[in-house]
């Protein structure tokens, strides 16, 4: 029968253990567990930021389009303007979330990193 190599574990909570008539709190340092640990690469996603940038700059052109058309600025019926106002929000807002992330992680703000956008 092989024997185990000699591993140390750390001794067990219980009740005998426990300080209560200590006049002070004990504090222990927790230690971060590396195993739970997952940071994803740093690289710039340029596909998902041009793609973010092309839904925004499209989006924008719809919804001007559909304001226009909706003034009468422009030649149109009134469905049409109620159409290129839902694809106008359906190419803004997803553009203007991916950009708005993409530019403050570029200038550094805290909390946003290139991670956030997803990588296609």
């Amino acid at each position: 029968m092989e024997e185990r190599p000699h591993v140390r574990y750390s001794a067990l909570a219980t009740q005998q253990d426990e300080r209560r008539d200590l006049p002070f709190p004990v504090r222990t340092t927790a230690h971060e567990d590396l195993r739970y640990r997952f940071e994803l690469p740093e690289e710039v996603p340029w596909k998902s930021i041009a793609l973010a940038v092309f839904l925004l700059a499209f989006g924008s052109l719809f919804l001007a389009i559909s304001h226009f058309i909706y003034t009468e600025h422009m030649e149109g019926d009134s469905s049409q303007a109620y159409g290129f106002l839902v694809l106008g929000v359906l190419l803004f807002l997803p553009g203007f979330y991916e950009t708005r992330i993409a530019y403050y992680s570029w200038r550094g703000y805290k909390g946003y990193t290139y991670s956030r956008i997803p990588a296609y």
